[in-house]
Parts: C-alpha cells; sequence; structure tokens
C-alpha cells in the first residue's frame, strides 16, 4: 500500500484547514462558554460557507449533494476537522448523523431515502441513533430490553434508552429493538427502526450531564422513554432480525471517522502543548521546555500520535480495498489504541499548562469531559482487546476462549 496522500487530497485538506482555523477556532470560547444551541446562528452561516466552497459532506456522493471521497481520503479530512469541536458539524459529516447517512444509502428504501436522507445529506434536519440501555451492559449490545412488537401494519416500541447522542433537535430516530426474541442467534433479534422523534409515545426524558456538563442541542446525549410507540412497519431498516448485522456495518467506517478525530483532537493538543513549553518561563530565561520530563512527554506523544496515524489509514485503505469483514482485527486495534494515545497526549497537554488546562480558556478541559468515553462507547477497550486477541491465538491454534 502507498501512504503518501494524493496533491488533489492535500489541496482538500489544505482548503478544510483554513477554513477551521480562520473560521471556527474564533467560535470555540464562546460556543465552550454558552452552549451549542447559542452557537446556531453562527453556524448555520459557517455552514452556509461550507457549501459555497464546494466542501459540504465530503463522505458522501457527489450525485447526493456531497464530495465523493474514498474513506481513505476522506480519514485526512475527518483529522483536519478533529482539531476543532466545531469541525465535523459545519462540514455535515458528524456523529452519529454519518452513520445514520451511510445505514439510509445502504439499507433504505426508497421512500426511506427521500424523506429522511435528502434533507439529512441537506443540512435541514438531524437525526440520532438510540441503542445503549440503562439497565444493560453496553459492552454486550445482545442484552437489549427494548422490544418493537408488531400490530396490523405497525410496530409499537416500548423501552428506555440512554445516551442517544443528539437527540435534543433531532428530527429522527433509528432505534434498535427486539423484534425476533425467538431466533436461534442473539444478534438475529434486534431490528433497526426509523422513528420520527414527534411520535406519541417517544420521550426525551433528559439530557444527561456528562463530567457536570448535561450539553444542548447537537452536544448531548439524552435519555429516551418509548412508551406504546407506534410507527409503519415501512419504517424498519433492511430485513426483520438484521439490526445487528446494520450496525456493523456502520462500525467499520464510523471507527475509522472517530480514530481520525481523535488524531486531530491530539495534534491540536499537541500544538498547545509544544507552544507552551516554548513559551512558558518557570525561571527568567529557562522555558518549560528545558525540563527532561516535559521533552519526553512531547517525544512520546509525537510518536504515539504518529503510528495512530498510519495504523488508522492503513485500516482504512484496507476498508476501501477488501471490505470491513477483512479488516475486522485492524478496526479492533485502531479502536483501543488511538483512543488510549487521546486520553495520554490530552493528559500530558493539560499537565504542561497547569491551571491554565483545568480551565476554559483552551479547548483541552472541554475534550478531557467529552472525549474520555472514548475509551467506553462502540464498545469498551477491554471488550476489543480481548476479541481479537482470541482471534490471533486461533490461528495458533487455540481453541479455548
Amino acid at each position: 500500500m502507498d501512504f503518501e496522500i494524493p496533491k488533489s487530497t492535500r489541496d482538500i485538506t489544505n482548503r478544510i484547514r483554513a477554513f477551521v482555523e480562520g473560521e471556527l477556532m474564533p467560535l470555540e470560547a464562546r460556543y465552550i462558554g454558552s452552549g451549542f444551541k447559542e452557537m446556531l446562528p453562527q453556524m448555520a452561516e459557517a455552514r452556509a460557507k461550507v457549501k459555497a466552497l464546494g466542501l459540504w459532506a465530503p463522505h458522501i456522493a457527489e450525485a447526493r449533494g456531497g464530495m465523493g471521497l474514498s474513506l481513505t481520503q476522506f480519514a485526512h479530512v475527518s483529522e483536519v476537522l478533529g482539531r476543532s469541536p466545531l469541525g465535523h458539524f459545519a462540514f455535515n459529516c458528524q456523529a452519529p448523523d454519518v452513520g445514520n447517512m451511510e445505514v439510509l444509502q445502504h439499507f433504505g428504501t426508497e421512500a426511506q431515502k427521500e424523506r429522511w436522507l435528502g434533507p439529512l445529506i441537506g443540512g435541514e434536519i438531524r437525526s440520532c441513533f438510540s441503542m445503549t440501555e440503562p439497565e444493560m451492559p453496553g459492552s454486550n449490545p445482545v442484552m437489549m430490553e427494548t422490544r418493537a412488537e408488531v400490530d396490523g401494519d405497525d410496530y409499537v416500541i416500548n423501552g428506555r434508552k440512554w445516551f442517544t447522542s443528539s437527540a435534543d433537535g433531532a428530527a429522527f430516530a433509528i432505534v434498535m429493538a427486539v423484534t425476533n426474541p425467538k431466533a436461534d442467534s442473539p444478534y438475529l433479534r434486534a431490528s433497526q427502526i426509523i422513528v420520527p422523534t414527534d411520535t406519541p409515545g417517544f420521550e426525551r426524558v433528559r439530557n444527561i450531564s456528562v463530567m457536570g456538563d448535561p450539553g444542548d442541542d447537537y452536544a448531548s446525549h439524552a435519555e429516551i422513554l418509548y412508551t406504546d410507540c407506534r410507527v409503519p412497519r415501512s419504517n424498519l431498516l433492511g430485513a426483520e432480525g438484521a439490526g445487528f448485522v446494520i450496525a456493523q456495518e456502520r462500525l467499520g467506517p464510523g471507527r475509522i471517522h472517530h480514530c481520525m478525530r481523535w488524531i486531530g483532537i491530539s495534534e491540536r493538543a499537541f500544538d498547545l502543548m509544544c507552544a507552551r513549553a516554548a513559551g512558558r518561563e518557570i525561571a527568567p530565561g529557562r522555558p518549560l521546555g528545558t525540563r527532561q520530563m516535559v521533552q519526553q512527554w512531547i517525544a512520546e506523544s509525537r510518536a504515539e500520535i504518529d503510528a495512530a496515524r498510519l495504523m488508522v489509514l492503513k485500516t482504512a485503505w484496507r476498508i476501501d480495498k477488501e471490505g470491513a469483514a477483512a479488516a475486522r482485527d485492524d478496526i479492533s486495534l485502531i479502536k483501543f489504541y488511538v483512543a488510549g494515545v487521546l486520553q495520554r497526549v490530552l493528559d500530558r497537554a493539560i499537565q504542561a499548562h497547569g491551571a491554565l488546562g483545568m480551565t476554559d480558556q483552551t479547548p483541552l478541559s472541554y475534550w478531557w469531559r467529552h472525549e474520555r468515553g472514548a475509551r467506553i462507547y462502540d464498545g469498551p477497550d477491554e471488550v476489543h482487546k480481548s476479541s481479537v486477541a482470541k482471534r490471533i491465538l486461533r490461528t495458533y491454534g487455540m481453541t479455548q476462549s
């Protein structure tokens, strides 16, 4: 494989970097201090500028209004956008919408695409993904209590979800619910169903406070109660019982998106750490960067970020060439490795800033609050490590689990 970045991709990332640094970074202090809802008018202006520049929805085919980038190309873009908390939203490639767009493209009916996918790509609406349940272990996703029972031409959904990201202000949810409880395999018992958020029985109970921040609008995680929530059976995505198959299809590219965003955050934190080390004096004429411990932080961070990037680009390239199934081990490896790099680099950058690192005068503490979950969501690190190790050991003849 060739890791040289084509000139066309470099040109795109350079244009996007200029926009992120010139238009979005100046908005960060207000966003961190005031919340996302306060930023909606300015974000609408920023999104209009992105569209005018032809940089909208980089992951979506040109025929549907996007840039038509490959997964490997989008990986480079996602890193640049990750340098700002506002980056992905401004370019309409933010989670969970990016995953829901992919699901609708691959599994949606023409009617579903017309009603939901078109407006989602256009940035006219937002969506959310409703899977995790407060009473069930997220590390074992087949344990699920939410049910969708057939009643004539409808599904009637009952259950409780939480950490339904971006439900505040979303037009619809894609909900995972058990439809086939007697299926032989637990992975064939659940389905994905579109639920408009104005459906009677859909209740956003609260935005969950994450390390003291409940968030608002797009930047939030909600608890959702489904009570006799009735939707047409035509809202089913794909085949009944195929919920986990669909979920796996979105997880491979989704982990590329997350991991490259984390690398972008790490690069920004690295820049802030190095600037602080070079400019902050701990004694007259002696900057912080003269301390060997700080030099060690910088060297280790540079090595870890570069290694993480190569791992993710290799995985994206393999998904592009061979599909997500062939890259299964790579996808697990990058998930826990890059999440660990992100946490270590952020911690070093905060430590280098001292008391300033604990404040909201830089984005470091914001990222620490909101990205510590990187080692938990989409499968905790421990599950990925165990799964990939078992698969590796099978190639050496070990059959016990």
